[in-house]
């Protein structure tokens, strides 16, 4: 059946001498991104909308991804971003990578350019400068890392070649995702910096920070990614979701006196780059930031 909106909404007309963007994923609809992109392209006097598309709420199936693309794209979309569960989906519907997001293999932000789209992965960077400015400078170490996926691609790739992490050991509930992140790291930083555990707190004996990189966490998935008893003091432990803020993960870490790091740095840095993509225009971190904190834990 062919793919067709459920509503003239669904895709606002652009009004004249606006920039129009997006986000596409499932359980979206506490986003702060709007709020982040539209402020600070009012800061700079620019016209800015920023719709959120979230197709479990529109009743979107996952194979509608590329009939949602074309529609936008129709309608005059700057660009979007991508989250979960699209980030490595959408790369086959594009037509061209950054060489960013072709080494990594997945996209957050896509940017429609002369009729091509063009995909792009801001949250290398994005979580590389909030690890920095929540945690210093100091190399992470050995590093257990939970959830394989889209996210997990890029911030693998941020701690191995951003951060200098000593190695990286992976862990999902699937396999075969497992050993194509393992396989594509060892190809670029070497065999010896990437190890998958098979039983993660046993892993989690031996090594110096415990980062979530999956869904499990939000509000649509709650939970843990790993049991709160392999959760030691002397560990550094980072989340990168960021609604909530306070994860169960991170509540845990804290409880048990670990450094602890949410999702909001990421969020902020991958925006202020995305925010580029879309208009050409550098966008102010320290603004971003305090515009984050504004909208509020529970808007």
């Amino acid at each position: 059946m062919e793919f067709c909106l459920k509503a003239q909404s669904d895709f606002p007309e652009i009004r004249p001498g606006w920039l129009m963007a997006g986000l596409l994923g499932r359980g979206i609809l506490q986003s702060r991104t709007p709020w982040l992109q539209e402020h600070e392209a009012e800061a700079q006097g620019l016209q800015l909308g920023y719709a959120l598309f979230d197709f479990t709420d529109r009743g979107w199936r996952d194979q509608d991804l590329e009939s949602v693309l074309a529609a936008a794209q129709r309608a005059g979309f700057a660009g979007f971003n991508v989250t979960f569960p699209f980030k490595q989906a959408i790369v086959p519907l594009l037509d061209g990578l950054s060489d960013g997001a072709a080494a990594i293999g997945a996209v957050n932000t896509v940017a429609f350019v002369d009729g091509r789209r063009i995909g792009h992965n801001t949250d290398v960077t994005g979580f590389a400068a909030g690890f920095r400015i929540g945690f210093g400078t100091a190399a992470p170490g050995r590093v257990l890392q939970l959830g394989c996926g889209g996210a997990g691609s890029a911030t693998a790739h941020a701690l191995l070649g951003n951060l200098g992490a000593e190695q990286l050991v992976l862990h999902d509930p699937d396999p075969a995702r497992i050993e194509a992140l393992r396989s594509q790291l060892a190809n670029l930083y070497g065999a010896s910096r990437v190890a998958i555990a098979d039983a993660p707190i046993s892993a989690a004996q031996a090594v110096d920070g415990l980062l979530n990189a999956s869904p499990v966490g939000m509000a649509k998935y709650p939970g843990l990614p790993i049991d709160a008893a392999a959760i030691q003091p002397r560990h550094w432990v980072a989340d990168i979701v960021y609604f909530p803020l306070e994860t169960a993960f991170l509540a845990a870490a804290r409880q048990t006196g670990c450094r602890t790091l949410d999702g909001s740095g990421m969020a902020v840095h991958q925006a202020v780059d995305a925010f580029e993509i879309f208009t050409g225009r550098k966008a102010d971190h320290e603004r971003m930031r305090a515009s984050f904190f504004v909208f509020g834990e529970d808007k």
